[in-house]
């Protein structure tokens, strides 16, 4: 994986990217209680897609996918 962050132009700004994405996931994941695409009887909650949205950092500007809930909503840690 280490690898294909360094083909990029700005690996750190990707590995950054890579790792605010999966922890918005499993926020999600803990939220409505299942893993995306898993059907368990204590799920809580369904995913309706991904939002884009813009994240200015130190080290640059990213465009982040912000999973979507049907109800409830999701506000992402970094806001």
């Amino acid at each position: 994986m280490l690898l294909q962050f360094m083909t990029e132009d700005d690996p750190m700004l990707a590995m950054l990217k890579w790792f605010c994405e999966k922890l918005m996931e499993t926020e999600v994941n803990a939220k409505i209680n299942a893993a995306k695409s898993k059907r368990t009887d204590e799920r809580s909650g369904y995913r309706s897609g991904y939002r884009v949205r813009r994240y200015d950092t130190r080290l640059g500007t990213m465009y982040l996918f912000v999973p979507k809930l049907r109800k409830g909503g999701y506000i992402p840690f970094l806001s």
